[in-house]
């Protein structure tokens, strides 16, 4: 795979020219004292200079020492709001209508190309595909918009307090397809990006760009600036090995490590708001005050809400303890029986976002530390 130099000085030309090809480009803004996913018209719109600060229930954004584009880690948004969208109509009715008319509400999906999609993310986005594209059933609305979806990946080149995802096999060097890869060095007063193609969409965008190419020197230097994040992971607190998670949580289904989080978790749902692979969703209709007019909407929900679960007779986890485990356990140990992978990519927005500060990190290690004689 051949690899470009496109000087930081052109990055708006890349931009510009996956416009020029029907894409509304959504990447990442500096907006709500945060770093959030948004439409990108131009690099003006990318958070150039700043970066995030973050730990236990902890996000700030703060001014870099340079001007890189993409010097940050995960802010409080994931790209799945714009695939699994958090509320969208399912179907109307209409009784005034003889007989009453029931009609499904499709929508159209714009052409979308993610600009700035990490390692991580990539995964995210390939494990909510295996729940809404290729398993037995597929969710229309997911499937449409993943189909017409232009990915522009971006290695990391220093990770947050809170990554982990060296521990979950996810990054930061991106593994999995996209369209087009970038890498962003800053290497003295030379301000550039490596970039590869990985799709013949990706290909016919390189083509317009002003482009060299790239030297030993130059994917030596790439090298570095992706090993630096590792580097920061693997001697961070939050690195583990996450190779018996499963076995580890079903011997632990009992253990006394839920009470102790159950005493800490408020149930608020923010952890699987952020998270980038949760999935569930529930459905509500609605009807106006003549009752002539019924809709049907479906919406993000969380397995820690109390009516998630409920059914005749009350709910199944009628307490944060068995909402907690239920949640941990389906991310770290059932997710493999069903899906045959990890449901956590090590992004780390659950800890950040989490406004008691838990950290799943800290709750495996607990549970092994329960289990020592």
């Amino acid at each position: 795979m051949q690899t470009f130099i496109l000087q930081a000085e052109y990055l708006d030309r890349l931009i510009q020219a996956i416009r020029a090809d029907g894409y509304q480009v959504l990447g990442p803004t500096l907006a709500e004292r945060a770093i959030v996913y948004d439409e990108i018209r131009s690099a003006d719109d990318l958070p150039r200079g700043w970066t995030d600060e973050q730990e236990k229930g902890y996000y700030r954004v703060k001014r870099r020492e340079d001007d890189a584009y993409f010097g940050y880690a995960a802010g409080p948004h994931s790209w799945k709001k714009f695939l699994q969208l958090p509320r969208r109509p399912v179907w109307r009715a209409q009784k005034s209508i003889h007989p009453m008319q029931i009609t499904a509400v499709v929508e159209e999906a714009p052409a979308m190309a993610f600009l700035g999609v990490r390692s991580c993310e990539l995964h995210a986005i390939a494990t909510q595909d295996r729940v809404f594209v290729d398993g037995r059933y597929q969710n229309d609305s997911y499937a449409e918009r993943r189909g017409k979806l232009f990915i522009v990946a971006v290695n990391c080149t220093s990770a947050a307090a809170t990554c982990f995802c060296t521990s979950m096999n996810t990054g930061p060097k991106v593994t999995l397809p996209n369209d087009l890869e970038m890498t962003e060095v800053i290497d003295g007063e030379n301000h550039y990006f490596l970039l590869c193609s990985g799709s013949g969409k990706g290909e016919r965008i390189l083509r317009q760009l002003p482009l060299k190419r790239a030297g030993k020197r130059h994917r030596e230097a790439e090298r570095d600036s992706i090993q630096q994040a590792v580097k920061q992971m693997l001697e961070g607190p939050r690195s583990f090995d996450s190779s018996d998670l499963k076995e580890l949580l079903y011997r632990n289904y009992e253990s006394p490590a839920w009470d102790q989080v159950a005493d800490r978790c408020l149930s608020c749902a923010n952890c699987t708001m952020a998270c980038p692979t949760c999935f569930c969703s529930t459905v509500e209709d609605t009807t106006d005050l003549s009752g002539e007019h019924a809709q049907r909407w479906e919406r993000w929900d969380s397995c820690f809400t109390a009516d998630f679960s409920y059914i005749t007779g009350g709910p199944v986890r009628p307490d944060t303890r068995s909402r907690y485990r239920q949640w941990m356990t389906h991310k770290l140990a059932t997710w493999y029986d069903q899906f045959g992978t990890s449901g956590c990519v090590g992004c780390g927005r659950c800890i950040a976002w989490c406004p008691v500060g838990i950290d799943i990190t800290e709750e495996v290690q607990r549970i092994r530390e329960a289990e020592k004689p």
